[in-house]
């Protein structure tokens, strides 16, 4: 009788010691960045970027695939001067907030149209600086544009629909860019686009500008969020993704007048709806389909994949339908319908979901529905007790000072959308880190319970998001990078 009592007080013992060390974080140690038990356990030094290069090879072993850099980090080639226009955090999420603002305005005038069709039909457009989502972006791809084809790398959107690119003359303004200015003399096979053409008429819906004419020449002007801008000539030239990927007489703009929050990119590669967007002029090839993952940091590579991709027929990929609610826009429409964290349902009821949802490559930050964000920031706030608080990184109202820890846990965070999908967030996807003593929740509200949530960039980390808009779907996958 005694050894058995003596056998229960030795298991307490070490079941005691077992709760001790995972509360310190000491069970964790050897699966740095992996989650367990509904959490992820990091060393907060793994967050910071590295100086260093890490690029991935998955680009490399896909056909029809871009190398996916982001524009900020060593991955992209700044010709050695990138302190010169390397924005702070507190700078990013501004620029972040303004292309939100542009996107909600967007989407709400495309609500009211539905309402009133009667005063779109009288020929309503939306103003030029709500035209388009904001062109910030962070994520670089880098295309071929001409004959002989030129390369440019260019900030790709899922939220924008024309690819534009600065062009000379630069007749009156041009920003400055690390890749030689596009010189379409140069070109044998650019020509311009008349203004009869009927994809100058389609830049109407894609820009939310009038059209404009320059003698028989068709003229694009769109503006972005922040005031941003481009105004040039409609063109075709031939567009080569890779070297069997070739596409002649594709629609572009070839800007003579550009200012704004470009970075040193060459212009934008438009992945939005319209039927001038690139997933729209390669449907032939395509389907429409294309898929990307972007890199857990801006030290390392993912990719851009268009067409019947390995992912986009893999198993692992769980499809969601898009939204009928941005039909007609350049967004891909979500139904948002559920969010969990530390691995448990958050009690939000779906109405508060209503008014839709979309996924954006350009967006930095997941805006919610101010009730969901309350509910999922107390969550989080609870389950991350232990730590102590830093001060409020712009939008950002939950954060963190790490400095004195070696381990931290992080409960993990879960979207759910509709058709029983569930999107785990990688690690890096939950934190924004500005140094060591302010680490973030990379989550924020909508500042108005009728504005349409949006799934950003930061979320997408790590994951293949699959872009199947002939079947009218987007799909998700884990480890899509690796």
């Amino acid at each position: 009788m005694a050894s058995t009592v003596s056998f229960v007080l030795l298991l307490l013992l070490l079941s005691s010691c077992l709760v001790c060390c995972l509360k310190n974080g000491y069970a964790f140690e050897e699966k740095d960045g992996h989650h367990h038990n509904h959490s992820y356990a990091i060393q907060p030094t793994s967050l910071l970027q590295s100086p260093v290069c890490d690029p991935s090879t998955k680009a490399n072993e896909r056909t029809s695939s871009l190398k996916v850099v982001h524009r900020h980090g060593p991955c992209f080639d700044h010709n050695g001067d990138e302190a010169n226009y390397s924005p702070s955090h507190a700078e990013i999420l501004q620029h972040d907030q303004a292309r939100v603002n542009s996107i909600h305005s967007k989407v709400s005038f495309r609500k009211s149209r539905q309402v009133d069709r009667k005063k779109a039909s009288d020929g309503t457009t939306i103003p030029a600086k709500d035209g388009s989502s904001m062109g910030t972006g962070n994520y670089i791809v880098t295309i071929g544009l001409g004959t002989p084809k030129k390369f440019l790398s260019l900030i790709f959107d899922t939220g924008s629909d024309l690819t534009w690119t600065q062009c000379k003359p630069c007749v009156k303004h041009c920003y400055s860019q690390d890749d030689p200015i596009y010189d379409s003399t140069a070109s044998k096979t650019y020509t311009n686009v008349s203004c009869s053409s009927a994809m100058c008429g389609e830049l109407v819906s894609a820009t939310g500008n009038s059209l404009d004419c320059a003698s028989s020449t068709c003229v694009y002007g769109i503006g972005y969020g922040d005031s941003s801008f481009s105004v040039g000539f409609f063109s075709t030239d031939t567009l080569t993704i890779t070297s069997t990927d070739v596409f002649k007489n594709f629609y572009f703009g070839c800007g003579q007048n550009n200012r704004g929050l470009f970075g040193r990119t060459a212009g934008l590669l438009g992945l939005g709806r319209n039927p001038i967007s690139l997933v729209s002029q390669t449907a032939t090839k395509y389907k429409k389909l294309f898929s990307y993952c972007l890199p857990s940091s801006a030290s390392s590579t993912g990719h851009l994949t268009f067409g019947n991709s390995d992912a986009s027929l893999s198993k692992a990929v769980k499809f969601t339908p898009l939204s009928a609610l941005t039909e007609g826009t350049s967004f891909y429409g979500l139904d948002m319908v559920g969010l969990s964290v530390g691995g448990k349902n958050l009690s939000i009821p779906e109405s508060i979901f209503s008014n839709g949802a979309i996924i954006d490559s350009g967006t930095v930050i997941t805006r919610l529905p101010p009730a969901a964000y309350s509910s999922l920031r107390s969550t989080f706030r609870k389950l991350m007790a232990a730590y102590p608080r830093a001060p409020a990184l712009s939008l950002l109202d939950t954060c963190y000072d790490f400095t004195d820890y070696s381990s931290v846990d992080v409960p993990t965070i879960s979207f759910f959308f509709k058709g029983d999908v569930e999107v785990s967030i990688d690690v890096t996807g939950i934190l924004y880190v500005n140094s060591l003593s302010q680490v973030c929740l990379a989550v924020a509200g909508n500042s108005d319970a009728r504005e349409v949530a949006i799934f950003a960039n930061t979320q997408q980390k790590t994951i293949e998001v699959v872009y199947d808009s002939a079947r009218g779907r987007v799909g998700f996958a884990p480890m899509g990078c690796s």
